[in-house]
């Protein structure tokens, strides 16, 4: 039991690696002496330093996760560089951030149906293809941790009230429908999975978060800080722990649950 935190046998793939919260994460797990691959259709500035810092641990794939053929692609290039994963983290999701553009956060009346599509074909399909094509290796192994990571937008309604002082000074802002949409989805595909593959060695749980600071405006910041009882936004390593404790073999018993780390928000 001295020994079931310990990463050093994982090899971790995390989809999304180059966002903040996806770069974050594959920092910390590398300093926990796992190996980490990222997948992402993008590299930029923070993987090259991954890969300067931990040349022997970390791998860049390129892959979007919205195409089967992509995965496939890169599921050779994961088996014959770096083995099958043991873990894998549902990280890359779409959004439509508060400084979005007017269409994107206009009333839901107006909301584009393209918008509609973009979300759910990245936050829904690309981790239904990732846990489809990586789990099947999974399965062969009869060993793998799945976490999907979701959003307290997935278990309440987003809460319009935060963005009234953008209406006030003329601004018709809303939060939009898919993301939180999606998110919700993202609950129920983490317990199907869970009973389908229970029997496999397969542990599929999902880990819902509030939402991290990351310098948006002040007025933001105050709205949705008064809602959290903790009083402040999530910075990255507060995800550190529970997602360490998912990772590992801490968690060996725990499948289909949401791990809830939001700073009070759904207490209420």
């Amino acid at each position: 039991m001295n020994n079931v935190f310990d990463l050093s046998s994982e090899i971790i793939l995390i989809t999304g690696v180059s966002g903040i919260l996806g770069n974050n994460y594959a920092n910390y797990l590398l300093s926990q002496n796992a190996k980490v691959i990222g997948l992402d259709i993008a590299q930029n500035h923070k993987i090259e330093k991954l890969f300067r810092d931990y040349p022997e641990k970390f791998k860049f794939v390129y892959c979007d996760i919205t195409s089967s053929e992509s995965i496939l692609d890169a599921v050779d290039i994961v088996n014959h560089e770096m083995s099958v994963p043991t873990v894998l983290i549902n990280n890359a999701a779409l959004d439509s951030p508060p400084m979005s553009s007017v269409q994107e956060n206009g009333p839901f009346e107006d909301y584009p149906e393209s918008s509609w599509d973009k979300v759910m074909d990245v936050n829904l399909k690309g981790m239904f293809l990732c846990c489809k094509h990586f789990g099947k290796l999974m399965v062969k192994n009869k060993k793998g941790s799945i976490i999907n990571i979701s959003s307290i937008y997935g278990m309440v309604s987003p809460d319009q009230s935060i963005y009234e002082y953008r209406r006030k000074n003329g601004e018709d802002f809303y939060k939009p429908v898919a993301y939180s949409v999606s998110k919700s989805g993202v609950l129920n595909f983490t317990r199907y999975l869970a009973n389908y593959w229970g029997s496999k060695g397969i542990r599929v749980n999902t880990l819902t978060l509030a939402g991290v600071f990351n310098n948006q405006d002040q007025g933001f910041i105050e709205q949705y800080v008064s809602k959290i009882p903790i009083g402040r936004m999530a910075e990255p390593s507060d995800y550190f722990g529970p997602l360490h404790f998912l990772c590992s073999n801490s968690s060996i018993y725990m499948t289909g649950a949401n791990l809830v780390i939001d700073g009070g928000w759904t207490s209420k």
